[in-house]
């Protein structure tokens, strides 16, 4: 329930309309390819996790099978991924408030929902788990509610709805197939945070009889919910009913008639994006706890409160956020898709390594009760389609090339910090016989 909390949010609840009114009916490709990619990357994760249960373990494992050089670099894309994803977060929610009190400055609502978001990770693991149980149901419930909904609309062709849809407005492709590749960086990052399942491994209870369990139900309940979903939008209203900024589940139910039906989809689109945003400050407080523990993070980063809660790296998380409240102060209109588009980064990062390393698993000669179907060529094929995605960014929108421009920034930025400590550890190495031999 944690990995479909994290992963159903803004990405669909509000993304899928904007590019709906950009690519049209064909954006379900995207999504089918996207979640085709997503199986193979959880399926990889469930055999690295079966292999070594731990929590943070994506930088666990960069570090087995790659180096620690991918463990520092992967540690930190992911902590990208999640800062620029609450950040994202958190101005849908000031859109989605916005729809019920357009005089209330949208930067303050973002700012509320920081600090419930925040209260909550540094209260306890245990009320974060509660409440992400509710939030996660509840998504799912209305997810549901929308399928059966839409079924039920395309099946007996009431209004607009029908399978027509999908072709009579200038054809499945009407704005041609080059916009339907540009949508794939948006619908990977629809995807993100299904990985979350490996990093509550380290705090789950018989992980060899749960995280199986748990990692098929999260790739098939997500591939019906995100590729159903879009394709039942195609059909139940014109691709060009959509529109950016407004939730496209919010326009169907708002369309149907049913006075309260437009706010109550409101309200569970709210408690989407707090969910998703919640499983970030919870993500990333335990990745940099990871990394503070092997100084490749601040100090305080890896200080655990009494109630053994990873406070520093949630606290630096939330710094962050609060750099992204002054993102959407000065740029309301682009915010969303900037933080969106950067994001990805850290979800291709992730994912590729991910892939990467349960290949070198396998190298190993290590053989799995839950093995990766169609490994090793499976690998090498979603390592491709992640390339293609992060390739395809600067050929995009303008918001696309400003996260693309970015790579040297954090290549850079990385190379730096690694060259740093590596600097320090050769010294302390240095150090040692002479300190012995003085003694």
């Amino acid at each position: 329930m944690i990995a479909i909390g994290g992963a159903i949010g803004v990405g669909l609840f509000l993304g899928a309309g904007g590019r709906l009114a950009a690519a049209g009916p064909a954006l379900v490709l995207s999504y089918a390819a996207a979640g085709l990619a997503a199986f193979f990357v959880m399926r990889a994760l469930g055999e690295l996790v079966l292999y070594r249960p731990a929590s943070g373990s994506f930088v666990e494992y960069a570090n087995e099978f790659i180096g620690p050089w991918a463990a520092f670099a992967s540690g930190w894309m992911y902590w990208v991924n999640w800062a620029f994803t609450g950040i994202a977060e958190l101005t849908a929610i000031a859109a989605y408030i916005h729809y019920w009190a357009p005089a209330f400055p949208e930067w303050g609502t973002a700012l509320i929902a920081l600090g419930f978001v925040m209260t909550v990770n540094l209260l306890s693991v245990r009320l974060f788990g509660e409440l992400e149980f509710w939030f996660a149901m509840l998504k799912v419930l209305a997810i549901v509610v929308f399928l059966v909904v839409g079924l039920v609309l395309v099946v007996f062709t009431v209004g607009q709805a029908g399978p027509q849809n999908l072709a009579s407005h200038g054809g499945f492709f009407p704005t041609g197939v080059p916009m339907v590749l540009m949508s794939l960086q948006s619908v990977v990052f629809a995807y993100a945070s299904i990985e979350l399942v490996g990093i509550t491994a380290g705090e789950t209870a018989r992980p060899h009889e749960v995280m199986p369990k748990a990692i098929n139900g999260v790739v098939w309940r997500i591939a019906i919910f995100y590729v159903g979903s879009v394709a039942l939008l195609a059909m139940v209203l014109p691709w060009t009913a959509y529109s950016a900024g407004v939730s496209p589940f919010v326009t169907v139910f708002s369309g149907l008639g049913v006075p309260w039906a437009g706010d109550a989809m409101n309200l569970v689109v709210i408690t989407a994006a707090l969910s998703s945003c919640n499983s970030g400050l919870y993500a990333t407080g335990r990745i940099l706890r990871s990394m503070a523990m092997k100084h490749e993070a601040p100090r305080f980063a890896g200080t655990l409160s009494s109630r053994h809660v990873p406070i520093g790296g949630i606290l630096f998380t939330a710094v962050m956020f609060l750099g992204g409240v002054a993102l959407f102060y000065f740029l309301p209109e682009r915010a969303f898709n900037i933080a969106t588009a950067a994001a990805s980064l850290g979800v291709v990062t992730t994912w590729g390594v991910l892939i990467f390393c349960q290949i070198r698993l396998r190298r190993s000669g290590h053989r799995s009760t839950f093995p990766m179907p169609g490994s090793p060529y499976t690998n090498w094929l979603t390592l491709g389609f992640l390339g293609l995605v992060v390739l395809l960014m600067p050929f995009a929108d303008q918001d696309q090339r400003i996260a693309f421009y970015l790579i040297p920034v954090l290549v850079v930025g990385i190379a730096g910090g690694w060259w740093i400590i590596r600097r320090r550890r050769r010294a302390a190495a240095a150090c040692l016989p002479q300190e012995s031999s003085a003694g």
